[in-house]
């Protein structure tokens, strides 16, 4: 029967079961399906129970066998259940943690001192803010002086 201008699969159709034909227990699949399943499940069983039985140590490549190797990057993590974890043990820091944190108090530290005025900087800085004080104080002055005479100079200049 024509189906257009292309042509099926070469596979063919699937074929389904109706409810009547698995009610009936006559489906399309074969009776010997079944057997050579049961036989292929035996046989993988013996398989397994072989394997368990003979435990032989796996051959190593090269100098593998010969040189016991303790390369952290090779160790498997090993998976810690939850009940297992020791909570009383702290980690250990790793050396860029550690620093990291000396880093941050070392700096509060030196923030504290700095506030107090006790470190060279804060002194330089103190005494460099009481320099432009002074300098903008004489400024000050200096600046109403003349504004004083020039008003001076206009009252004089009205009379």
């Amino acid at each position: 029967m024509g189906r257009g201008k292309f042509k099926g699969k070469p596979t063919g159709h699937r074929h389904f079961s109706t409810p009547e034909e698995l009610r009936a227990g006559s489906s399309a699949r074969p009776r010997t399906f079944r057997k050579e399943e049961a036989e292929v499940k035996e046989e993988v069983e013996q398989e397994e129970s072989e394997e368990e039985i003979e435990e032989e140590p796996e051959k190593r490549k090269g100098t593998q066998g010969i040189i016991q190797i303790e390369n952290p990057n090779l160790a498997k993590p090993k998976n810690v259940k939850a009940k297992d974890i020791d909570m009383g043990k702290t980690t250990e820091l790793s050396r860029r943690e550690r620093e990291e944190i000396e880093k941050q108090k070392a700096h509060e530290r030196y923030m504290k001192l700095q506030e107090q005025g006790k470190t060279e900087q804060s002194r330089k800085d103190l005494e460099r803010l009481a320099m432009i004080r002074e300098q903008r104080a004489e400024a000050a002055k200096k600046r109403e002086e003349e504004k004083a005479a020039k008003e001076q100079k206009k009252v004089e200049a009205r009379k």
